[in-house]
């Protein structure tokens, strides 16, 4: 699922390393299939975000201070109860999607819409390299107003300051989201080795801890 939109060389190496070939949906039951997260922390709050590979966005979000947990999963589409095999055909109008759970009192809401846009290129439309797809396009969900006026305040700043306009990343209310399967979640951290992991998802973690050294929890640079 996870390709190279290139040459037909460089498209056979990326498919050989993509997540698809090492995911198993028969090994999930409807139940994880369907899961949607429940809030039972009062003290945290969700954020909601896509953009690109969930595996990527998940260890992102759970480097940032604040962050008491990122789950991988999929919003933004029409059919009930996606699957990762489903969702990669295109037709679900879902997204992979984390839910990144905080605590408000350590990070803001702003600085993770400013960790999101700073963390992926929103230029792009349905995808980010090496993976491209609607269900790898850009998303930043809202919950309510306040939430939106910041979202479209960061994208206002960014198109005029760094991307002169081109930012193509959907402002969207948030509605339903599924928990993906179980052998999604804190994939890159239980994969170290997994090909796309070593040549995607770890050094792409790597830039934003450069870019973003003051909001990493501690032992995270």
């Amino acid at each position: 699922m996870k390709t190279l939109k290139t040459v037909t060389t460089i498209f056979s190496f990326f498919l050989l390393i993509s997540c698809f070939g090492f995911t198993n949906d028969n090994n999930v039951t409807t139940q994880e299939k369907s899961e949607t997260i429940v809030q039972t922390n009062k003290d945290l709050k969700v954020a909601y975000f896509a953009s690109g590979c969930f595996w990527c966005v998940e260890a992102i979000f759970e480097s940032v201070r604040g962050v008491e947990e990122a789950v991988s999963g999929y919003a933004g589409g029409f059919t009930k109860d996606p699957t990762y095999r489903k969702i990669g055909t295109g037709r679900t109008g879902h997204a992979e999607t984390v839910a990144v759970h905080y605590n408000p009192e350590k990070v803001s809401f702003k600085t993770l819409v400013k960790v999101f846009f700073g963390s992926h290129d929103p230029t792009t439309k349905n995808g980010q390299h090496p993976d491209y797809g609607t269900q790898y396009r850009s998303i930043a969900f809202y919950g309510n107003d306040k939430e939106k006026k910041i979202i479209d305040d960061v994208i206002a700043t960014l198109n005029k300051e760094v991307y002169k306009g081109k930012i193509v990343t959907e402002v969207t209310k948030h509605t339903k989201f599924y928990k993906a399967e179980e052998y999604h979640q804190n994939y890159e951290r239980r994969n170290p080795n997994q090909p796309y992991v070593k040549a995607v998802s770890i050094p792409r973690l790597n830039r934003f801890k450069k870019k973003f050294p003051q909001v990493l929890k501690k032992g995270n640079h």
